[in-house]
């Protein structure tokens, strides 16, 4: 299928295997490669050097920045935005010597809707990523992290919340209101919920 067939672009020099299901206004750039199997949505960017596995599912307005490779077992929901070479892993114990190939070896991580992971971040297959969660960059998450939380270091550790819009969160008592966009939410125990419509 040539470009003007397409509802979605792919950069001549990105490779696209017979297939992959690609969404309405995707745009996938230099030297990416998209293996059978994978899906992704509507609106999304692959920058340069981005490799998509075979069963991954990609939601809609994804943002992969460059030089990351998403394993088999991998799930972006909507609006995720993956920072330059993040990583993900798909097994725990790796040996070249005894391969782990097939798709039941391969240990789930899912990032929700909204998440942001930073540069450089590693993310340990098996976790969550709860919805508008923000990874710092270069941070090593080696378990779940809620809806909204800020976290950062190695290994992650949670060191605040974050806005939908991307803030650190001031509380006040169990209120805050986003300084940036106005946005408000409260805090529940240890969860925090937003108090407006969603998106």
């Amino acid at each position: 299928m040539n470009q003007e067939q397409r509802d979605y672009f792919v950069h001549e020099s990105a490779y696209v295997d017979p297939g992959a299901k690609i969404g309405k206004g995707t745009r996938i750039w230099h030297f990416c490669h998209i293996m059978a199997g994978a899906e992704i949505g509507e609106n999304c960017t692959l920058g340069q050097n981005v490799f998509v596995a075979k069963n991954v599912k990609i939601g809609n307005n994804v943002k992969i920045q460059n030089n990351v490779s998403v394993y088999e077992g991998v799930t972006l929901e909507d609006h995720v935005f993956c920072g330059p070479s993040c990583v993900f892993t798909n097994i725990k114990t790796p040996r070249s010597a005894f391969p782990r190939n097939r798709s039941e070896d391969y240990i789930p991580t899912v990032v929700k809707r909204g998440a942001t992971i930073g540069a450089n971040a590693t993310i340990i297959c098996g976790v969550t990523i709860g919805e508008w969660a923000f990874v710092a960059a270069g941070a090593v998450v080696t378990k779940d992290v809620l809806p909204y939380a800020l976290v950062a270091g190695v290994p992650a550790r949670q060191i605040g919340w974050a806005c939908r819009c991307g803030c650190r969160l001031a509380f006040e008592g169990n209120l805050a209101v986003c300084r940036e966009c106005g946005r408000r939410y409260v805090k529940e125990g240890n969860q925090v919920r937003y108090l407006g419509e969603d998106l």
